[in-house]
């Protein structure tokens, strides 16, 4: 007969005694049962002790996780939460050195656990480890595990960063500002000033008055990857919680190197800083992590978003600045100076206004009117006027090449480099914020001061190209942007180093080379539609689906590493999950680091027999993205985001890597529950697996013989001393 469902056997240490083995009745309070087992080792005062799990994190048992604790588990009996905090809050007041680091050593560790943690705070912890970094007496190893211990302690979000004195903020600013420190204290400031910034819009003001630019290109200069890692993640702080005025660009700014922060606009247009993130970053030796790449990114995002307020922004027919800037693009183009005197207005009228249809404007009257659409806005203007003054023979050739013909096909630059703006900042999402778990940075962004006007000027040119290869017309406007999309998209997949790289691999995909492309993918996803070969479709589809169960099944097997994300992204705590070889138990545990292969069933303590499983929840429903913050409002969060439900309300939550392991776990789980595998994967699989099924089956219906193995690859000749005869 099964153990009651509520009776949990496990192993219970306690230093210099033999374990002993236990039965734990979950009905039973929790001081009861640690008064039996201080019982068992004729220990008094049970209030005193607590419960851990004993592996690397230990971590207390409550009420609240109490049910964490599985069959087999391994508990440590321990001093309670209060006690071990007011030990160790006595102990990292010592006088010896010694004795203190090793206090703060353990402060550090304890620091994870959310119950000892709130215990520490209640006893002014907080406090005390402020005053001890405002003090200045403490440096290497003890600041820096101070720093860990604050870090830890602040991650559980139970102290409002709004209460940190200016004291404080400008210490911690002095870790960053001096060239020489160490590594690990300077990371830890890093993290402080990156949390600051983010959780509090008044002490975002206060750092940024303490950092320049000058004090942290040093730490982009360095080789550390994980310092270079924070130094941009602090920058990117300062940069998203600027005010909307702080970040206009500002040409009157001459000192870069003493410039505030604040000026962020004009700090990322420096070439100085540019080109050190080019150079001792993405060109570094050093692959690039996942944690660095997402920094890139968010960094590319925020730069691109300075361009919102002019794409935003529709133009004023009346301004006569802005009517100039078209004016200046006729003069480019026609060699013509504005001369308002001249002539009869009737004259000038026509003359503007056969000049604008030449340019390509829709409104040839008012061409101020076609930059009232927004988006794209002002920035059209701004990119037409870039390209016309920094490549002002291919603006030139493009104008006059276009308004010289006679046969219906030219191609309106105007209109086209409207319309072309609006599709680019649609690629490169302008105005959205960046996403949490993206790591899509484009090298050849970081590789001009101007790579956004460069990139419509490389763009412009292609559609202009791609127009004539089309022999395109006015009706086939919206065609041709098609292409145009499908080529830099294609392109942009490549991940170009360079602009020049860009634009050599646009060279390549020519129309012809996109029609050539469209046609291989229509052959190779070709559905026939006659009746025999539907049928067919519809017999072996069972089959098919049940490899594809398989190959879920079996990923699930070699298991998945996920990271653990609070309200501070950059953790660096992981955790496993895999599923045993009969597919009848899940197993899953924290990991210190993240693992280079497959962790064995034996190192993961936890387990979850699928038998228990009542349901798989994904998106908004999972409850750990009920809770508040930012982060969990995030839609590409809420997209990887699943729960596996068990036994009445208790949750297994996870936050998948990317959107492929994502589609992998959710339609694994629902396979073992027997439902229905319907991620958009498993659709595609099965669309890729029937075509090929097919195919082999009609080939073997023409008697075409298919070998079981490759063909052997040729041996390398012996001598290479022959001649072809042609003859």
């Amino acid at each position: 007969m099964p153990p009651p469902a509520d009776i949990v056997k496990v192993a219970i240490e306690w230093p210099k005694a033999f374990p002993k083995l236990m039965e734990i009745d979950q009905k039973k309070p929790l001081s009861a049962i640690i008064k039996e087992v201080c019982e068992g080792w004729s220990l008094g005062n049970h209030e005193n002790f607590a419960l851990q799990i004993a592996d690397a994190t230990n971590f207390y048992i409550t009420e609240k996780n109490r049910n964490d604790i599985k069959n087999g588990s391994i508990l440590r009996l321990t001093t309670s939460p209060y006690q071990t905090a007011v030990q160790l809050h006595e102990r990292i007041q010592s006088s010896s050195m010694d004795a203190k680091l090793e206090a703060l050593k353990d402060l550090a560790n304890a620091s994870r656990d959310i119950t000892f943690a709130q215990e520490f705070i209640n006893l002014d912890g907080i406090s005390l480890l402020t005053q001890m970094v405002e003090s200045g007496t403490d440096f290497g190893d003890l600041l820096s595990f101070t720093l860990t211990a604050f870090v830890e302690l602040m991650d559980h979000g139970i102290v409002s960063w709004d209460t940190f004195s200016v004291a404080f903020i400008k210490k911690i600013a002095s870790f960053v500002n001096k060239a020489a420190l160490d590594t690990a204290v300077l990371q830890r400031s890093l993290a402080i000033l990156e949390s600051m910034v983010l959780n509090s819009q008044d002490l975002y003001h206060k750092v940024a008055q303490e950092i320049t630019i000058g004090q942290l290109i040093p730490h982009l200069q360095g080789t550390d990857q994980d310092i270079q890692t924070y130094t941009i993640a602090v920058i990117n702080a300062l940069f998203l919680k600027a005010p909307e005025e702080k970040r206009q660009f500002d040409e009157h700014i001459v000192d870069i190197l003493n410039c505030p922060l604040t000026e962020m606009a004009h700090i990322l247009a420096q070439k100085q800083l540019r080109s050190i993130i080019l150079s001792n970053v993405i060109r570094s030796t050093t692959p690039i992590n996942d944690e660095m790449a997402h920094q890139l990114y968010v960094l590319q995002v925020l730069t691109f978003n300075l361009l919102e307020d002019r794409m935003m922004t529709k133009m004023d027919p009346q301004d006569q600045a802005q009517r100039d800037i078209i004016f200046e693009l006729r003069r480019i183009a026609f060699d013509v100076e504005c001369e308002p005197n001249s002539g009869s207005i009737e004259k000038r009228k026509s003359m503007y206004t056969r000049d604008y249809k030449k340019l390509g404007f829709i409104n040839h009257v008012n061409p101020a009117v076609d930059f009232t659409q927004i988006p794209p806005g002002m920035l059209a203007l701004d990119n037409m006027l870039y390209f016309a003054k920094h490549h002002q023979d291919a603006y030139i050739r493009i104008v006059l090449e276009n308004s010289s013909r006679e046969d219906k096909h030219e191609c309106p630059f105007g209109r086209s480099s409207i319309e072309l703006t609006k599709m680019l900042c649609e690629i490169l999402k302008v105005g959205e914020l960046p996403s949490e778990n993206c790591h899509d940075f484009h090298p050849m962004f970081f590789t001009h001061d101007r790579s956004f006007e460069e990139f419509f000027c490389i763009c412009i040119q292609l559609l202009n190209k791609t127009w004539k290869e089309m022999r395109a017309t006015s009706e086939d406007f919206n065609k041709v942007m098609q292409v145009v999309r499908e080529q830099i998209m294609r392109a942009l997949t490549l991940k170009p180093n360079s602009l020049d790289q860009f634009k050599s691999r646009l060279q390549n995909l020519s129309y012809t080379e996109i029609l050539k492309i469209r046609q291989s993918e229509r052959m190779n996803q070709e559905d026939f539609q006659s009746r025999p070969i539907l049928e067919l479709r519809e017999k072996i589809q069972p089959e098919i689906m049940e490899l594809i169960k398989q190959q879920r099944l079996n990923r699930l097997c070699e298991g998945t590493c996920f990271r653990k994300i609070s309200s501070r992204r950059r953790q660096d705590k992981f955790w496993y999950c895999r599923l045993s070889p009969n597919h009848k138990v899940l197993h899953y545990g924290d990991l210190e680091e993240s693992p280079q292969g497959e962790v064995p069933h034996d190192s993961l303590q936890d387990k979850l027999p699928v038998a228990d499983i009542k349901a798989v929840i994904t998106g908004k429903d999972c409850p750990h993205m009920k809770e508040k913050g930012a982060l969990k409002q995030n839609k590409e969060v809420l997209e990887l985001a699943f729960s596996v439900l068990y036994e009445s309300d208790e949750y297994l939550n996870f936050i998948a890597p990317d959107k492929h392991e994502y589609c992998v776990w959710t339609d694994g789980l629902n396979a073992l529950l027997g439902k229905e595998m319907t991620s958009d994967y498993t659709k595609s699989d099965m669309d890729t697996l029937l075509s090929m099924e097919m195919k082999l089956r009609l080939l073997d219906l023409e008697n075409i013989q298919i070998p079981e193995a490759p063909p052997p690859i040729p041996k390398e000749p012996s001598n290479y001393d022959f001649v072809y005869d042609c003859n």
